[in-house]
């Protein structure tokens, strides 16, 4: 924050400021857009700010975007149609509809 403060000093004006600061430990962090995609940040390093009564987190650390389309993958099409002989168009739907191969083949049951 400020160059060729010591660390120790730092903390104590921001205590007597009413600031803390707290290191999270994290593997990963998902920020969940409302467009159904994702931010995912992967080896974070994360800190909670408090000042003022407000929290707030400062995220580092490596971020990718992930669309929020469902992938269905030919693999398991084609296992939904031998476990139910339906079509490959309702296979598809079944696998967007669930997300999840076993209760997809569960809904032809």
């Amino acid at each position: 924050m400020f160059p060729g403060m010591n660390p120790k000093k730092m903390q104590a004006v921001m205590k007597q400021m009413g600031i803390s600061q707290e290191e999270i430990d994290a593997l990963r962090v998902v920020i969940e857009k409302s467009d159904g995609s994702k931010i995912v940040i992967e080896n974070p390093s994360v800190t909670k700010v408090k000042m003022q009564g407000q929290e707030t987190f400062q995220i580092a650390g490596d971020a990718l975007e992930e669309s929020g389309e469902v992938g269905v993958s030919e693999e398991d099409i084609q296992t939904v149609i031998e476990k139910t002989g339906c079509t490959k168009e309702q296979a598809q739907k079944a696998l967007e509809k669930t997300g999840d191969l076993a209760e997809a083949i569960l809904e032809f049951s």
